[in-house]
This record gives structure tokens, C-alpha cells and sequence, in this order.
């Protein structure tokens, strides 16, 4: 059962469509990630189904359900920086937080370890690291126990460092059997910490479903004789590949993932009468994967 289906889901403001007729499923136990550029719907896609935003047509369902209030209960969500107090330190903030959900603050101590702030719990807000104060903020989304987290841009504005953490720490909440949904303009976030993905471009989706089926890796060797269009020619007809392509100079040959082998590329072209005098093995960017998607 999915934990939530968007089923064509549009939404305007005036005369612009921020969806267009949006449709996808988030399977339980998954980290899914909403993906693309600034503008592209994400942020409006995360209210309408907390039910900040109404859609203007389409609907969508939770835990397979038309949504009510105690099924947004089981959700903790993170859209934008909470409001902590500076002067109060990290444990008394989720203590005020788990009074205004309704929450006992039984479970604050184990939430504090979970986000690995134990040893700074006392310690004033204002004295947080960026990526400390992201992390509490986790833990005001973990409060009640919810199955499903809800979080709008995770690493916005944090270092390496901060960025590391977070991902670390929702690869671990995942582990325990929560479903996690956030946006993300970062590929690099989507492909280290998420399993499934929807890519939205200008309010329109333009795919969803498993990241390593749809932001697949491809090898890419690159390769020059002294008689490229000879040597493209010949790779034409070579096995195994996905592509061949001149550009730049070099003849770019396309591999799935994995399996490239310089040595029979190089055999090959040799017993076609072509010596070669650069052969590099690479990998094709999931950037260039994500633009091609995304037609940009």
C-alpha cells in the first residue's frame, strides 16, 4: 500500500500552473525524492499534501485513504526553518514543540540521541551549529513517532559537514521502517540518500519510479586515431554498446553501466586497422543524465 498517491494533481495561482496534472505514488518504506530546478512545483507540491495548499484539481490519498486530520497526525513535516526559541536550550524547544502537537515529552531523550544532539541538550539554540539546528528541527518532525516525514529542502544553506550529517541521519530514520518524502534541487542528494524519485520541470513531471532505474549511470569511453570519422564508422558496429557519438574532438562510446572494457575496445578497433592514441574510461554525469530529462 502506498503512503500516498497523487492522482493528476494541478494547481494555479492565477494564470500560472505551478502543476500540471501531477501523478505518482510514494511506496512505504521508501525515501522519495521530489526533484528539480527552483520553480519547478516542489515546495507547491509538499503544501497541497499537508494540506497547506488546495489543489486546484486532482486529488490525492494517504495510507490509501481520502486524507483527514489523523492522517496528516502521522506525518511530521519539515517545510521551512521552525520558529525556536534562541535563548532556550535544544531539549526545553522540543519539550514547548511536543506540548503544542499533543505530544508527551516521554520520547524527547531517545529523539535527542536519534539526531545525535544528546551531549548539546542544554545548550542554548542560539549557540547551534546550522547543522545542529536542522537536526533539532528533525527531531520536532520525529515527535510522535510519525511513519512518514515530510521535508522541504533537508540541506539548504548547510557545509559538507552538515550536509553529511543529515543525509546520514535519514539513511538511519529510514532504516527503522519510516518513509521519508522531500524535495531537493541537488541530484547529488536524490542519488546518495533516496530510493525513488519524481523529476518535475515547470510544474509538469516529466518521470518518476526507482532512482537507479531512472538516473542509471552509463560508462563512457572516449576515444581518438588519427582518422576519427573512420574510427566512428567502425564503432558503429561494435557490441554491447548503448551509443556512439562524435564531439569535441574524440568519438564518445556509451556502455551500460559497469561494463566497458578498454582493453576489448582497443582490440577491436586494432583489428579493424585503427590505432588508437587516446582511450579514457569515464563515467556519464548524472547531471548530464538529469539534463537530458529535463530537455535543458
Amino acid at each position: 500500500m502506498p503512503v500516498l498517491s497523487v492522482e493528476n494533481l494541478s494547481k494555479n495561482y492565477g494564470n500560472i500552473k505551478a502543476l500540471k496534472n501531477v501523478s505518482f505514488s510514494v511506496p512505504a518504506g521508501s525515501v522519495f525524492g521530489i526533484l528539480g530546478p527552483n520553480g519547478s512545483g516542489k515546495t507547491t507540491l509538499l503544501g497541497t499534501i499537508t494540506d497547506i495548499l488546495k489543489p486546484t484539481t486532482g486529488q490525492y490519498k494517504l495510507f490509501d485513504e481520502v486524507p483527514a486530520a489523523s492522517h496528516r497526525r502521522q506525518m511530521g513535516t519539515l517545510l521551512e526553518t521552525p520558529n525556536f526559541y534562541h535563548y532556550l536550550s535544544g531539549r526545553k524547544n522540543l519539550e514547548i514543540a511536543a506540548a503544542i502537537k499533543q505530544h508527551g515529552a516521554d520520547e524527547i531523550d531517545h529523539i535527542l540521541d536519534t539526531v545525535d544532539l544528546t551531549r548539546r541538550k542544554d545548550s542554548k539554540f542560539s549557540t547551534y551549529s546550522l547543522g545542529m539546528k536542522q537536526r533539532l528541527a528533525i527531531a520536532s518532525a520525529l515527535l510522535g513517532n510519525p511513519p512518514v516525514l515530510i521535508f522541504d529542502e533537508p540541506t539548504n544553506g548547510l557545509d559538507p559537514v552538515g550536509i553529511a550529517e543529515i543525509r546520514s541521519l535519514m539513511r538511519d530514520i529510514n532504516s527503522q521502517g519510516k518513509t521519508i518524502i522531500m524535495a531537493s534541487h541537488l541530484l547529488d542528494e536524490v542519488e546518495k540518500v533516496c530510493t525513488h524519485v519524481a523529476i518535475l520541470k515547470r510544474g509538469d513531471l516529466i518521470t518518476t519510479g526507482n532512482v537507479n532505474e531512472i538516473l542509471s549511470n552509463e560508462d563512457l569511453v572516449e576515444l581518438a586515431g588519427t582518422d576519427n570519422e573512420k574510427l566512428l564508422s567502425v564503432l558503429q558496429s561494435y557490441p554491447a554498446k548503448n551509443s556512439v557519438v562524435q564531439e569535441a574532438g574524440y568519438i564518445k562510446l556509451y556502455f551500460p553501466v559497469n561494463t566497458a572494457n578498454l582493453s576489448d575496445v582497443n582490440q577491436y578497433c586494432f583489428n579493424n586497422g585503427i590505432v588508437l592514441n587516446h582511450l579514457l574510461l569515464k563515467k556519464k554525469s548524472l547531471e548530464s543524465k538529469f539534463f537530458e530529462l529535463t530537455n535543458n
